[in-house]
């Protein structure tokens, strides 16, 4: 058998498994079958001969499009796409009632995914559903592996029931994130060090490191010297679901902060000041 007939057997092996994570991600038979597809077109244009887990490598392709999928869908401004409940196969061995449970529980699962932010989405889906990794979801949402479990923890109590304004850890960490920017615009180098983890560790983006700032500093005093006396136009916002910062000036949204919080110290900011690198967050800017 050559390469390229074992590459499409082992993708017709993984295809029901990438149809089942696309669909959930989307709620749409169209676009998952879409996504499977696109995932067959990259396997065929990737070298995949140091891949060890073709399965693996096949979920994080299909994943990243998905969360294209649902960013691009966001940004449109679109209403969410209603949910398709897959219909079972032709072989399968269940009765009527059977199915129609099946098909209520998905779509009810389906209505609430709907109103996750794309990065929530991913994380709940592929970790509470599919058993993935943090270590292997976080490059696909380009997070910390902290930062997407608190995406998935937060993902999980919507689904449970909960909204964002009765999440007692989102309120919690609001109020990290206020005193952060209080004693920023202050210039108060003290009370920045009360709210910022000793190893805190802190990343921007090119665009944001031709503002002024290293690409990388790590420690809470370095930390606290860079926003010490800023955050003028900076507002307390959630950066796909969990609390973060956007910073606002000319009307335009210029840079976001996405931040990770532990207990009530916050361990990590990235900024993000490029265009398109903004894009690809659902950022909510919330009243002060």
């Amino acid at each position: 058998m050559n390469e390229k007939n074992l590459l499409a057997e082992q993708f017709e092996t993984n295809r029901n498994h990438l149809r089942a994570v696309a669909y959930r991600m989307l709620g749409s038979r169209s676009e998952a079958d879409d996504a499977v597809q696109e995932t067959w077109l990259r396997l065929n244009r990737a070298d995949t001969a140091e891949v060890s887990n073709l399965g693996g490598w096949l979920t994080t392709v299909v994943a990243r499009i998905c969360l294209d999928v649902l960013r691009a869908r966001k940004s449109r401004r679109e209403e969410p796409l209603g949910p398709h409940v897959p219909e079972p196969s032709a072989d399968q061995d269940t009765t009527d009632a059977e199915t129609m449970m099946a098909d209520s529980v998905g779509a009810a699962l389906l209505v609430v995914l709907e109103t996750l932010s794309p990065a929530e989405r991913l994380a709940f889906v592929l970790h509470d559903m599919f058993a993935m990794s943090f270590d292997d979801i976080a490059p696909v949402v380009g997070r910390s592996v902290v930062a997407t479990r608190q995406l998935a923890s937060r993902a999980r109590r919507r689904v449970q029931g909960g909204t964002p304004a009765e999440d007692a850890d989102l309120q919690r960490d609001r109020r990290v994130v206020d005193a952060f920017l209080a004693a920023s615009r202050n210039g108060d180098f003290a009370a920045l060090l009360e709210v910022l983890d000793p190893e805190i560790v802190f990343r921007a983006d090119p665009v944001a490191v031709r503002m002024g700032t290293l690409a990388e500093i790590h420690g809470a005093a370095a930390v606290a010297e860079v926003f010490k006396g800023r955050a003028q136009a900076a507002k307390p916002a959630l950066v796909d679901g969990t609390m973060g910062v956007a910073v606002i000036f000319g009307g335009r949204l210029r840079i976001v902060l996405a931040i990770t919080i532990e207990g009530d110290k916050i361990s990590e900011i990235n900024a993000i000041a490029d265009p398109d690198g903004i894009k690809a967050f659902e950022v909510v800017p919330l009243a002060t």
